[in-house]
């Protein structure tokens, strides 16, 4: 049993499955290695990070995370406008993710919304945005963070 306990300069070890509102999983690492990372390093949204504050090994939870928290509400306006003929290569197709540049000249994911003769409408919202989610954990160790 450790005397550590989920919080800053932790690194944490666990099991995670994250669901949406009809039970659905979205992810998990149960049939996989579990995650590790350090507490407050930006891996997990905040709404992940607070709700296992303060947890230590061997403990479990299941919370629900609301999007403000997980990852936002949907913005309409992170929904663009293309013009149809800049798209060329594979036929078009509605819920196609494609990979888009970003004003930095970084990968944006993109969903194609839909499609007519002229435009194609793409959602840049991440494609759990407006959903609540549940997070069930299961935290496996609580160790200090070695900094490399």
């Amino acid at each position: 049993m450790s005397e550590y306990r989920i919080g800053d300069g932790m690194e944490v070890t666990l099991h995670f499955t994250l669901k949406l509102e009809d039970g659905s999983v979205v992810d998990s690492t149960r049939d996989k290695q579990p995650a590790t990372f350090q507490y407050g390093d930006g891996n997990l949204p905040p709404g992940f990070e607070s709700p296992i504050k303060g947890l230590t090994d061997g403990d479990t939870g299941s919370y629900t995370i609301s999007p403000e928290h997980a990852f936002g509400q949907h913005n309409p306006q992170n929904v663009q406008r293309i013009p149809r003929d800049s798209f060329e290569g594979p036929e078009l197709e509605e819920g196609l993710v494609m990979s888009f540049a970003d004003a930095a000249g970084g990968e944006l994911p993109g969903v194609i919304a839909s499609i007519d003769d002229t435009h194609v409408d793409v959602d840049f919202n991440h494609p759990l945005a407006g959903r609540t989610l549940t997070f069930d954990v299961e935290v496996i160790e609580v160790k200090p963070a070695t900094t490399h």
